[in-house]
């Protein structure tokens, strides 16, 4: 059907990058009718909450195609998750939407993630707070998403090269804590830089084994509480914890 498009509106003049970005903005939409479907299947058998209005339009204007290299573009909106190199993936866009939406993110927010990568799920949240901390472990993606959240102006968000298991400390408390990496169990560091009050979603388990979605949430004394969400598959956290 987009071939169909595409070739009528050569016909009538419009040119090859109008055609691409209009080519990619039916991909966004299709990706939001699959993250709704998805959302529906996991409210029914895991009891998950409806995905965050707002942070399923955001990713319904942010170019994924933009955070993935040149060669998998044309799969960038897939329904899975997507190579960036380096052994690392840019998370399923369900996945996103449903990490994004267990934030409750506010505009007020100061945000640490661990696992910048491409540095997608860093947009979307830089919409939506008033600032992301990102850090990556691997120099080389921690250096690109550095230079492409730059050109495409999210200048809210800051990153560093280094080990995110322990957090950092100059910049906490945080808001909000994400891990885009599985770890084995929950990085003591980044439990005491949560702010009283915060919420942390980090996936957990080895990586040949069940991982589960967690949602740790710090209350106003200080208090610790872990909610499993859903099974998940991601690449494991690293470094020399």
């Amino acid at each position: 059907m987009l071939r169909i498009i595409a070739l009528l509106l050569l016909l009538i003049g419009v040119g090859p990058a109008n055609l691409l970005a209009d080519e990619y903005a039916a991909q966004r939409q299709k990706m939001l009718h699959t993250i709704e479907q998805h959302a529906d299947s996991a409210s029914l058998y895991f009891g998950a909450e409806p995905m965050d209005r707002q942070v399923l339009e955001v990713m319904g204007r942010i170019p994924r195609h933009e955070f993935v290299p040149k060669e998998v573009q044309p799969i960038a909106y897939r329904d899975g998750a997507v190579p960036i190199g380096y052994s690392q993936t840019i998370s399923q866009p369900y996945i996103v939407a449903l990490m994004s939406s267990l934030m409750q993110p506010k505009a007020t927010d100061r945000v640490l993630e661990v696992g910048t990568g491409s540095g997608y799920q860093a947009a979307v949240l830089a919409e939506l707070v008033e600032r992301v901390f990102s850090i990556e472990i691997i120099e080389e993606l921690g250096v690109q998403a550095a230079e492409r959240l730059h050109r495409l102006g999210y200048d809210n968000v800051i990153t560093r090269v280094g080990d995110g298991y322990y957090g950092w400390q100059p910049q906490a408390p945080f808001d909000i804590i994400v891990v885009t990496a599985a770890s084995r169990h929950i990085p003591p560091p980044l439990i005491e830089q949560l702010k009283l009050g915060g919420r942390m979603v980090i996936p957990v388990g080895s990586q040949f084994q069940v991982q589960q979605l967690l949602l740790v949430e710090k209350s106003a004394e200080g208090k610790i509480t872990t909610h499993q969400i859903l099974p998940v598959r991601f690449v494991p956290l690293t470094g020399d914890h």
